[in-house]
């Protein structure tokens, strides 16, 4: 199996564990009284996926991997991480509010909105490029770009409505 199988096998786990976390975590806050926003655009989000996984495995899995942008892949991990720990059992891969409960402001999200977003982001970018798939890179750079702007609007209007909302009884 060459280093491109590996490392994209390797991000198809961990999105695999990723869906599973989110899901348990819907599950909680839904029970919670919990509201799912911009439903109708999720099934982009999960196409672009699993497109470009898809894609590279069949474009880079016999590819060796760059040593340095791996570096930077394995840096983007560890923030990836920590933006899902600070948002604990509020981290889904939905857009799911609780109403009254205010937004998290620990963490990465201290520093920045949305860090999980500009963490995937770099992904598609960094991934591409330590496979030698420059021009795959840009084009679902661009494509994710497109999908996170009607998110991050999406779950904007989301985390200001639950803010204002009161807490079910």
């Amino acid at each position: 199996m060459g280093e491109g199988a590996l490392l994209v096998g390797f991000i198809a786990a961990q999105r695999l564990a990723e869906l599973a976390l989110a899901q348990a975590n819907m599950r909680r806050l839904v029970a919670e009284g919990g509201i799912e926003f911009g439903r109708a655009h999720y099934w982009a989000i999960v196409a672009l996926h699993a497109a470009w996984l898809a894609g590279l495995m069949v474009l880079g899995h016999d590819r060796p991997v760059d040593r340095w942008l791996l570096a930077i892949f394995v840096a983007l991990q560890v923030a990836r991480v920590w933006t899902i720990a600070s948002l604990g059992g509020r981290w889904t891969t939905r857009i799911v509010v609780v109403p009254g409960e205010a937004r998290v402001v620990r963490g990465p999200y201290r520093l920045l909105r949305h860090p999980n977003y500009w963490i995937v982001a770099a992904e598609f970018a960094v991934v591409p490029l330590a496979l030698g798939l420059p021009l795959f890179g840009a084009v679902f750079f661009v494509l994710n770009g497109i999908v996170l702007a009607v998110r991050i609007k999406a779950e904007e209007a989301a985390l200001i409505w639950a803010e204002g909302a009161k807490p079910p009884r």
